[in-house]
């Protein structure tokens, strides 16, 4: 492809070079994350730097473009408590779910039919679904998403951390969080106030019941049936869910790298879907 633009990021670009774009590829990733707190030692903008940095070297590597990262999220269980002063921004999922869809649509107004959400927080799985159904049946484009992080399943980084199942090397502020955002700018990490803290079940449950990660199941003589709209605070009193303390930069590139590998080669392969649009004009645009 002869196309070479001076950044793989659409916003970097001028009409003619997006329109350039447009006649060999169709498809965009779109980074997603979030402003929320990440504990002590962590900025808030970990989810949307995690999601922006895997997005731009997967983009970097597949020859395709992405859009500027959707900083804000669904993040209501961050807030804190009133006047705690988390700094937490968090969008409510009517609000996400149309956002999301106006970028979509504008952009398939301008050409493009295959769509990426490189989505890095999640909470943001839990309104999705229905947004990203909307948009397919709506026009026909083809619209994934990727939850390229760790949480419960370690997948292809499990080489890469050291912490063991029980310090939660993928949750909240932990080895993962932590490794990469000393890749993306050490200099937002404040190891000196890093702490070591696994969570807890609210104080409000019964006793009996047990909180292994941040998840929203809670344990009950052994088994996760019952799940609640628990406050991040009623299980983590810090806001961490882990143990940051064997974080490395190194690890972060680490994980990186293997990230957007993996995405560059997905995206590889959605690059040879051939899309039919039902829909293409954004009518309903302007209210």
């Amino acid at each position: 492809m002869a196309f070479n633009p001076p950044s793989w990021c659409l916003a970097d670009l001028c009409v003619p070079d997006i329109q350039e774009y447009l006649k060999e590829k169709d498809l965009v990733m779109i980074p997603i994350g979030s402003i929320e707190q990440h504990g002590l030692h962590l900025p808030l903008i970990t989810d949307a730097a995690q999601g922006l940095e895997i997005a731009r070297r997967a983009a970097a590597k597949a020859r395709v473009l992405y859009t500027p990262v959707l900083w804000f999220g669904y993040s209501p269980h961050h807030l804190g408590r009133v006047g705690e002063g988390t700094g937490t921004i968090t969008l409510r999922a009517l609000t996400l779910m149309n956002v999301l869809y106006d970028i979509v649509r504008s952009l398939i107004h301008s050409g493009f039919k295959k769509f990426v959400i490189v989505n890095n927080q999640g909470s943001n799985m839990k309104v999705l679904d229905p947004i990203l159904r909307k948009l397919h049946y709506d026009t026909g484009a083809f619209i994934c998403c990727s939850k390229l992080y760790g949480e419960r399943y370690m997948g292809l980084i499990k080489d890469v951390m050291e912490n063991p199942p029980n310090e939660t090397p993928g949750w909240h502020s932990s080895e993962l969080e932590t490794a990469q955002i000393l890749a993306y700018d050490e200099r937002l990490v404040r190891m000196e106030r890093a702490v070591n803290e696994i969570t807890h079940p609210p104080a409000w449950l019964p006793k009996g019941f047990k909180k292994s990660d941040g998840a929203p199941d809670v344990q009950f003589q052994g088994f996760e049936y019952f799940v609640f709209p628990m406050e991040h605070r009623d299980f983590s009193d810090t806001g961490t869910i882990g143990n940051p303390l064997r974080a490395t930069k190194e690890k972060g590139e680490k994980t990186y790298e293997l990230y957007s590998d993996h995405l560059a080669a997905a995206v590889k392969e959605f690059e040879k879907i051939e899309v039919q649009l039902k829909v293409q004009e954004f009518t309903d645009r302007a209210l």
